[in-house]
């Protein structure tokens, strides 16, 4: 068989997963399976696996998913420990008076509480947090709909406490290889591993700083009483103010902490100044700007559910403070077992569930660390979460049984598609003596486009989470495949990893299943197809922007990595 009609049949499972999701719009559920058995009739036949190497990546993969679980489980745990509380109106109600500029409320409420959000729970959950919350202040539902989704861009790839980064690229590229060629030339994973964090914090910063404004003028344009792009442009010195004040912050976290923090933290300082600029009238245009009166929205504007903050729960008020509390906890709690020797040892040496070389397969291993990672700290706060907010238990069972609903959801999909993954990854060993399929489908990409390639590479980030429906999946998907394409072409493949990452990104704002969840939330179902004609907007000017970067970064500024120092395999 010839080396290109090998590196299309690597494609194979990709493109089936593409034709499947999208051509015949089948739900992941019925698609990740058939994807999961071609990749399997593949690496038996044409790439000469054995048997006992795909059943063990397969076993791989699910210890992987495990761990994802755990920290979806979580995260959403958290966010409806404190939906049952009445932490979230607390929090919802103290946005409620800042300004009556809809551009004002766009940027705290939607950007930067969105970022918050997704930040510390991922997942879809900012435009289902954000969009009812944004009706329930005065929004078309549609509109609502459309900027949270825009909200799901910068914040994403370290979204979930870091989860597209520390789960996604990390269980995407082959970590024992790469860990060889670091050794090689004097390196380590870890040193890759911050350098491909660094590298997506910087990225998104970059590109993140106009968000805040082209959220407000997405929204003047197509909600506005004039369809005026210009009225958007009015609040560009506030906006970008707002952006600077996120992205910052958000950048050096990602440098200097680690995956778990940017968003959270961007957020958060964002907000702590942003929000008294704002009070102050700080930057702000003299003409406040508002809809036009809701009696002549177009009908397909409007959702089915009228939502008022005041009947958002039903429990008696609690203090804006003791609402944040939780997520101040977390917080502390996740830079402490990052930061503090005694305290990380602590947390990756107990409750570990691992299996190391996988039915003897070498260099095959996996683990479930469950106090380290993310969701068992989430699970922590959660019980303090019970005992400051004085929870009753039927709250927090129902919390534990949505959420449980959630993971389910979740879990089905990933049960197929990590697996799918990792038997890509380990196909390098065969009896045939092929390259692994990611490098196959390099070596394809790598002789058509060449050194060009920099520059689409955060577009096959985004197309694949637009096929998946999730960021975390396409870096799982493609980061291998980005890093061997880097190769071949003599780049940096931690560039291409970050590229791949940002695009992931940016393709949350068109995943479909994301576009439902929100709009399910307003009662606004069967305008998903107007809503991604918006939202194809930002999208390309994030991938467009995501692939100058990486190209002025590489061959501008000749970016590299320690893998670049040996010999191209």
């Amino acid at each position: 068989m010839s080396q290109t009609m090998l590196s299309l049949l690597a494609f194979a499972p990709l493109v089936l997963a593409a034709v499947l999701l999208v051509g015949f719009n089948w739900p992941a559920k019925r698609a990740m399976p058939a994807v999961l058995i071609l990749s399997i009739v593949i690496a038996l036949g044409a790439w000469g696996m054995s048997t006992n190497r795909v059943i063990a990546s397969i076993l791989q993969g699910l210890i992987l998913t495990g761990a994802v679980l755990w920290i979806i489980f979580g995260a959403i745990l958290l966010l409806n420990t404190l939906k049952h509380s009445g932490a979230i109106k607390a929090i919802r109600g103290g946005f409620a008076n800042i300004s009556p500029d809809r551009r004002v409320q766009v940027i705290i409420v939607a950007w930067l509480f969105g970022c918050f959000i997704e930040g510390a729970s991922g997942f879809g959950t900012p435009a289902a947090v954000a969009a009812p919350l944004l009706v329930a202040l005065g929004f078309p539902a549609m509109g609502a709909v459309m900027l949270g989704m825009m909200v799901q861009s910068t914040p994403v790839s370290f979204g979930a406490v870091g989860t597209p980064i520390v789960v996604g690229v990390s269980g995407g590229l082959d970590k024992a290889g790469i860990s060889a060629q670091l050794l090689a030339s004097g390196s380590d994973w870890e040193v890759f591993y911050r350098l491909v964090t660094s590298e997506v914090a910087l990225t998104h910063a970059a590109i993140g700083i106009l968000m805040p404004l082209l959220m407000c003028v997405m929204m003047t344009r197509f909600f506005g009483r004039n369809k005026s792009w210009s009225e958007g442009l009015a609040i560009a010195p506030f906006a970008i103010f707002a952006g600077l004040c996120f992205v910052l912050p958000y950048a050096a976290a990602g440098v200097f902490l680690g995956p778990e923090f940017p968003s959270m933290i961007g957020a958060l300082v964002g907000l702590a100044i942003v929000v008294p600029a704002a009070k102050a009238g700080f930057l702000l245009p003299k003409k406040s700007w508002d809809f036009a009166d809701a009696k002549d929205w177009p009908s397909h504007w409007l959702g089915s559910i009228e939502i008022k903050l005041d009947e958002l729960t039903s429990k008696a008020p609690m203090s804006v403070g003791l609402a944040w509390l939780p997520y101040l906890l977390l917080a502390i709690a996740l830079v402490a077992s990052r930061v503090s020797p005694e305290i990380k040892t602590f947390f990756t040496k107990n409750l570990v569930l691992g299996w190391a070389n996988i039915l003897g397969e070498k260099g095959l291993s996996g683990s479930i660390q469950f106090l380290y990672l993310p969701g068992g700290i989430m699970v922590m706060v959660v019980l303090a979460t019970f005992f400051l907010q004085r929870m009753k238990f039927s709250e927090l069972k129902a919390a534990v049984a949505e959420s449980s609903r959630t993971l389910l959801g979740a879990g089905f999909v990933l049960v197929f598609t990590i697996p799918m993954v990792r038997i890509l990854i380990n196909s390098g060993v065969n009896v045939a003596n092929l390259p692994s399929m990611p490098r196959a489908m390099a070596e394809l990409v790598a002789s058509s486009v060449g050194s060009v390639y920099p520059f689409f590479a955060a577009s096959v980030g985004a197309l694949g989470a637009f096929i998946a429906g999730s960021n975390t999946v396409s870096n799982l998907m493609m980061s291998q495949f980005q890093f061997d394409t880097a190769h071949l072409i003599g780049v940096s493949g931690a560039m291409l990893v970050a590229s791949q990452a940002v695009g992931a990104a940016a393709g949350n704002m068109i995943a479909i299943h994301n576009v439902v969840a929100a709009s399910a939330t307003v009662g606004l179902m069967g305008r998903e197809g107007s809503i991604l004609r918006m939202t194809i907007l930002p999208t390309l000017y994030y991938i467009i922007m995501a692939g100058v970067i990486a190209m002025v970064a590489i061959y501008g500024f000749g970016v590299t990595d320690p893998t670049m120092l040996i010999a191209k395999p």
